[in-house]
């Protein structure tokens, strides 16, 4: 039976405050510089297919962050420190973005901010499991924090932008970042089980390319390329159509606010059943393919604010399952990597193909073209995961890399 590292402090109800604000401060960060930076490339004179290409750095680089970075949180025991380092990385080279003198200089900056950025929100997942385990504390009670940071401070920075600029969106990111460092210092050190296997890199090629694992991570990329278009376009589909930014701000702030219900519901009502959460992952695909076909035949940006409200159910649906999923294949020692590949997926690879092939599309084609490939996509995955889930049903699943690396933990 494992025993706790008792030299770590106990986590009471202050350091759960804190990580619940430190949730809503990350989250509300990424929020502008996701929403808005694009408004600002144009606004320097790049075109729709230079700030695809541009926003593909990040996915691309995030392809080797991530695994870089949940290896090192997993092999250190230490996720605060990790995600400490990556915020300042980020505060740092996010500055370099707004204020490089040349678009050169903006594609070098991106691609050491994204080294630290793009990680972000996986090892914040990890962080968030660790801290609850054991305490009867459900994942979403905290992540919807975070789905309350991105709405709440997109639709609130959305005006300020309008009367100031795009060029206040690097101040108001600073300070957003600034915040969510102070509440992780605030975090007391996780315990740890002194029977923990150590952290190899053997082990952890067995537990990440397990087949099963890799066709529900190629699934998910399938479906999260039409959502990161989506997000890496949207806004410009906003200005095309007629609208300003604070509209932007509420297309954000629709696309996000009701993820704080649809998270406390999937508490409530999904168990930690590998069947039951494949089953979902087919729904949340319908939903998405029944989204994209929508914002192709939008006509208004108001109708696309609107659309937007699917997003909590959507991606927000997808998110959590996904979340819960990665915890059912991957074995404890392992998690921070686990949720590192499932990041790399949607955010990453997807990433890239978004920015490349959806800035072709978009700037070739128009935006009801992009978003009816996106309805393919979604259905080809909803169809995937059918497959899975009946294999699943007949079958079961058990990683046989558990058995070869000894007393490890699963939750099944």
């Amino acid at each position: 039976m494992a025993q706790l590292d008792r030299s770590a402090p106990v986590r009471g109800t202050s350091s759960l405050t804190s990580l619940k604000l430190y949730n809503f401060f990350i989250y509300g960060a990424i929020s502008i510089f996701a929403g808005f930076l694009q408004l600002y490339l144009q606004e320097i004179g790049m075109t729709k297919l230079e700030i695809g290409s541009l926003m593909a750095i990040g996915p691309f680089v995030s392809l080797f962050a991530n695994p870089f970075w949940g290896f090192w949180s997993d092999k250190s025991r230490n996720i605060r420190i990790v995600l400490m380092m990556m915020m300042g990385g980020t505060f740092v080279l996010a500055q370099g973005v707004f204020y490089a003198p040349s678009y050169a200089w903006i594609y070098v900056a991106m691609i050491f901010f994204y080294f630290f950025q793009s990680p972000l929100f996986a090892q914040t997942n990890s962080l968030i499991l660790g801290y609850i385990d054991g305490t009867g504390q459900n994942f979403g009670s905290f992540r919807l924090w975070g789905s309350l940071g991105w709405a709440l401070t997109a639709v609130a920075a959305g005006p300020v932008i309008d009367r100031f600029g795009v060029s206040s969106v690097s101040i108001i990111f600073a300070c957003m970042i600034a915040v969510a460092f102070i509440f992780s210092v605030l975090l007391p050190r996780q315990p740890i089980a002194s029977d923990t296997p150590i952290v190899t890199f053997r082990r952890f090629g067995k537990v990440m390319f397990n087949p099963y694992f890799m066709i529900f991570i190629g699934l998910g990329v399938l479906v999260s390329v039409p959502n990161a278009m989506n997000s890496t376009f949207m806004s410009l589909y906003i200005v095309e159509m007629g609208g300003d930014k604070q509209m932007v701000g509420w297309a954000i702030f629709t696309s996000s606010i009701l993820e704080v219900g649809v998270f406390l519901l999937l508490d409530r009502l999904l168990k930690r059943k590998m069947s039951l959460l494949l089953g979902s992952l087919i729904l949340v695909s319908l939903l998405f393919a029944l989204r994209w076909q929508l914002m192709a035949l939008a006509n208004n940006p108001m109708e696309v604010v609107f659309i937007q409200l699917m997003h909590s159910v959507t991606f927000g649906g997808y998110f959590y399952v996904g979340t819960q999923l990665t915890m059912l294949f991957i074995p404890r020692p392992y998690r921070s990597s686990g949720q590192a590949v499932y990041t790399m997926a949607w955010g990453g690879l997807s990433g890239v193909i978004a920015g490349l092939f959806g800035g072709w599309l978009f700037q070739s084609f128009g935006a009801e073209v992009m978003y009816n490939i996106g309805v393919f996509f979604s259905l080809i995955g909803a169809a995937g995961f059918a497959i899975m889930w009946l294999w699943n049903r007949r079958n079961g699943y058990q990683p046989t890399v558990l058995t070869e690396m000894g007393n490890m933990d699963e939750d099944k």
